[in-house]
């Protein structure tokens, strides 16, 4: 029998609903996207990008050329302008204001790789000092109320360069999806004094059955009231709400489990095209007791119609436990961590 689940962080409520898993197509993916000739983020084609923002370079290389590990640059297509003002202005009972913000994309390697399992370790370590390196940078405009950090791998997850990268748009309002996360959160410790991110980890730890990784800092489980299937949470044990306050330390640790929890998902799956996307608090707030910053991995294998649509309702066809139990058996195919070559242009 189906069964509705409820969401203790945003009181949203999903349906598991195991029989749909066996339409036909349920899920179906894309066929994989031609990689262009030549792919703009590969190293040799700098100039096929706007100026560089940031780079973690070799040592005497130069600006907006080869010689870079993690380049980040402007989104020739972006969301958000840099320039100008919010203005906010009323237009009769509607509000509006001016599109000002970021669109950054972070280049992830200047080899032709496609997913963050590709990467080593330590490459993707710097893929996440680079975000958190923008976090800050972006924090300090006072225009900007939240900077996301996201990523889409494959055309079904959105992706139109096949080439490995993620983004940043800093926007000068809060997102309603956090907005949610951190008004259910503060109602939560609110009402019985504590952070409801650190009861899901301890209850997520103490009952097991979702748990997909268990770190010594980070816990990675299929949440309880999932919304798609093998959708998976990384979540830092110890209490933090900012990613970019996130140590050293702690980076090299989220960096081997990001791409091990990745590796699972992709080995379950035959590398299914998927999502990931960094939920941190806004800029402007102190550290918050009730609120924690974590990953959310999404793999595209369903997609949403009318009653999704009409409801707001989710319709997960795999139970969490399934889904996790499945992961956790998952051995990653992914070379070993260090095991990849650092350097090949495409």
């Amino acid at each position: 029998m189906p069964e509705l689940r409820k969401d203790p962080i945003v009181d949203r409520w999903v349906i598991v609903a195991e029989g749909r898993a066996e339409r036909p197509h349920e899920f179906e993916t894309a066929a994989p996207r031609r990689r262009p000739a030549p792919c703009p983020f590969c190293g040799g084609n700098e100039h096929c990008t706007p100026p560089e923002i940031l780079a973690y370079r070799e040592p005497g290389t130069q600006p907006d050329g080869p010689g870079w590990r993690v380049r980040v640059v402007p989104n020739m297509f972006p969301a958000l302008e840099v320039q100008g003002h919010p203005d906010r202005r009323a237009e009769g009972l509607y509000d509006a204001m001016g599109g000002v913000g970021a669109h950054e994309v972070i280049i992830e390697s200047p080899r032709h790789v496609v997913s963050t399992s590709d990467l080593s370790e330590s490459e993707v370590r710097e893929v996440l000092r680079a975000y958190r390196d923008r976090l800050v940078d972006r924090g300090k405009d006072p225009r900007l109320a939240y900077g996301l950090i996201f990523k889409n791998v494959g055309p079904a997850a959105g992706a139109s360069i096949e080439h490995g990268h993620s983004q940043l748009i800093a926007t000068p309002i809060v997102p309603e999806s956090v907005r949610a996360e951190m008004a259910g959160s503060l109602e939560f410790a609110h009402s019985r004094g504590r952070c409801v991110f650190c009861d899901v980890i301890r209850q997520e730890l103490v009952d097991g059955r979702r748990i997909v990784l268990d770190a010594p800092g980070f816990v990675a489980f299929c949440p309880f009231a999932s919304r798609f299937a093998f959708e998976t949470w990384i979540l830092p044990k110890g209490h933090g709400s900012h990613f970019e306050c996130v140590q050293d330390g702690a980076v090299g640790e989220l960096s081997g489990v990001l791409r091990r929890v990745i590796g699972k998902i992709e080995t379950a799956l035959d590398r299914p095209a998927y999502n990931y996307l960094v939920h941190t608090a806004p800029f402007d707030t102190p550290e918050l007791g009730h609120y924690h910053w974590h990953i959310e991995v999404m793999p595209s294998l369903t997609r949403a119609a009318g009653f999704e649509w009409g409801t707001g309702f989710y319709i997960n066809p795999v139970r969490p436990e399934d889904a996790a139990d499945v992961l956790r058996e998952a051995e990653s195919k992914t070379p070993s961590a260090e095991g990849i070559p650092s350097r090949r242009t495409g």
